[in-house]
């Protein structure tokens, strides 16, 4: 799969998830070494409204969905790959009104399991956010129900 194709499934991925429209994550690049996610910053995502500091919550949803998008980095087709298990150790906190970037990259992939790593950053990926280790069940392509999905990543209409 070129990049362009890659960036094109992600961002159409990432478009169909309701808490990637709420939370305004969008792909901010997708090649066969990983994917990086944006989350931009907004009073939504926000933990403290004294110190404007986001929540935690809204970066664990971003470095899931990265890790589970960088799925679509290794596998030649969509499949359903729901999270088993997610690890994530916050580093420090995000600086207010700054957006924050997820990187995830698939290290393992059988026949079962996909296994992921990454980090959250804002200016510099040198100087992680947070770090997250994470694993997803292979459930296959033809899972019913994902059908569309899998159409509407393909480029079809679902």
């Amino acid at each position: 799969m070129t990049e362009n194709s890659l960036l094109e499934r992600a961002t159409r991925f990432v478009c169909a998830l309701r808490h990637c429209q709420v939370l305004g994550i969008t792909v901010h690049d997708a090649s066969n070494t990983g994917m990086t996610l944006l989350l931009p910053y907004g009073p939504a995502i926000v933990g403290d409204p004294e110190t404007g500091i986001i929540h935690g919550g809204a970066l664990t949803s971003l470095m899931d969905t990265a890790c589970g998008i960088a799925t679509l980095c290794v596998l030649p087709e969509f499949e359903v790959c729901p999270t088993l298990d997610l690890r994530i150790d916050y580093m420090h906190p995000a600086a207010p009104r700054q957006p924050v970037y997820g990187f995830a990259q698939c290290y393992r992939v059988t026949a079962d399991v996909i296994f992921t790593r990454g980090f959250a950053y804002q200016d510099n990926p040198q100087q992680p956010i947070a770090h997250v280790v994470g694993t997803f069940m292979r459930m296959g392509k033809l899972l019913k129900g994902a059908q569309g999905l899998s159409a509407t990543l393909d480029g079809e209409q679902a």
